[in-house]
């Protein structure tokens, strides 16, 4: 964070920028999962967004409290969610159906 700008860059593994998003909300944990990379913010947004190229995959959900941390399952099939007042939010990943 530089001057209230937040922003999420990506770099190869030998060190080559790859590109940059900026980012509206302040990250307070984040998760790579497969291609995806999965955030939280202190404004109480839950974020999934394509690994190489940082766009969005969904709109962001709203948790209405600050996330303190994340974590997605072994079988990528649901996203924990831990939030300032110490509830557990449990997100179901894929189709409503598979959910």
């Amino acid at each position: 964070s530089i001057q209230d700008k937040n922003a999420l860059h990506l770099y190869s593994v030998n060190g080559k920028y790859l590109g940059s998003e900026t980012l509206k909300e302040e990250v307070s944990d984040m998760c790579v999962t497969g291609e995806y990379i999965v955030m939280g913010s202190l404004q109480g947004f839950l974020s999934i967004r394509d690994l190489y190229s940082l766009s969005l995959s969904i709109s962001p959900l709203a948790m209405r409290l600050p996330i303190h941390c994340i974590s997605v399952t072994k079988e990528c099939s649901h996203i924990l969610v831990g939030l300032e007042d110490g509830k557990l939010i449990i997100v179901g990943v894929g189709k409503p159906a598979e959910v």
